[in-house]
């Protein structure tokens, strides 16, 4: 072989070396990363935020080129934060507190509003628990007066919720002896029977309510009648719910009401990637992983996906669910 020919191949290997990195890095630029914002790490959004990350990612099937990541934080609120401040791209929240985001009402008073955020999907309820102990004698939400509450700490979408339910039946913080406790602590102070009853907002069954109900006993006390339905249509971020009997320890089925996980974004997201990741997230394999990976991830459903929202959805998510007749 001649010293031109080598000198030939050699340059066409280099060549082609030069076009596959080329390529690499073209490959590597047309990613698109997306994080999810969801909580901390011993609740539900974390696990169901790996889980869609998973679903939606391009190396499972996903979005092609999209790199999707779960990211522990500390809920709702940060996580509009994050998505208000370019931190994140979307995240998780309670429906009641991207409503309040949204419109600068609630935890949001006198803070401005967050006009640009939008929802993906409402995800499953997030149900209210009025737990109470068992000897208490609560009965109802009236029944709180003069007993030993706790509303959750400052800055929960819960103690905002529990404001708002104790009025719809006559209370404020004042009618009882108020405390401001997580429903950890809640449950300790209340086997030591130091606290009568705590509201706490989430998907059942708990683990921290499950445990109570089975060490010392517990009653879940009902949100209903008209109080309720006055709530329900002052409030669209309210619907009813029900804790079917069983799900803990000697306790029957408790009627009440609920706020929707909902997976929010903001409106400056491209309208083609967000179709595209609802697109992934209710396809068959989506459905299949949704079903395998958490008992939540059951109640995450297309038909229920643009309900309950409160707030915009994004027109990505708005074309799919009208492409696929969940809306009108």
């Amino acid at each position: 072989m001649s010293f031109w020919t080598k000198t030939r191949r050699l340059a066409a290997g280099v060549a082609l070396g030069a076009a596959v990195m080329g390529a690499t890095v073209a490959v590597a630029q047309t990613q698109t990363f997306f994080r999810i914002g969801t909580g901390g790490t011993a609740g539900t959004y974390y696990p169901i935020g790996g889980l869609i990350a998973n679903i939606i990612s391009g190396t499972n099937g996903g979005v092609p080129g999209l790199v999707a990541t779960a990211v522990a934080s500390n809920g709702s609120i940060a996580n509009i934060n994050a998505i208000n401040g370019g931190s994140s791209e979307s995240g998780f929240s309670q429906s009641d507190v991207a409503f309040w985001a949204h419109s600068g009402t609630g935890l949001f008073e006198g803070k401005g509003k967050i006009e640009n955020l939008r929802a993906i999907a409402t995800l499953y309820p997030e149900t209210i628990h009025l737990v109470a102990r068992k000897d208490a004698n609560i009965k109802s939400v009236a029944d709180l007066k003069g007993k030993r509450v706790s509303l959750d700490e400052p800055g929960s979408g819960t103690l905002v919720d529990a404001r708002i339910v104790l009025a719809a039946y006559g209370l404020t913080e004042k009618d009882v002896k108020a405390e401001y406790l997580k429903p950890g602590p809640s449950s300790e102070r209340m086997r030591d029977g130091a606290l009568d009853a705590y509201f706490f907002v989430g998907g059942y069954p708990t683990g921290a309510i499950s445990e109570l109900a089975t060490s010392s006993g517990i009653s879940l006390v009902p949100i209903s009648g008209p109080e309720a339905d006055k709530l329900l249509s002052q409030y669209r971020f309210f619907a009813k719910d029900t804790v079917p009997a069983g799900v803990y320890k000697d306790v029957g089925e408790t009627p009440t009401i609920s706020v929707n996980a909902l997976w929010v974004t903001s409106a400056q997201q491209p309208e083609e990637l967000v179709y595209n990741i609802v697109k992934a997230l209710y396809s068959d394999a989506g459905r299949a992983s949704l079903d395998a990976g958490h008992a939540k991830g059951k109640q995450i459903k297309l038909e229920t996906a643009a309900t309950g929202v409160g707030i915009p959805l994004h027109p990505g998510a708005e074309k799919f669910y009208k492409e696929k007749g969940v809306l009108k």
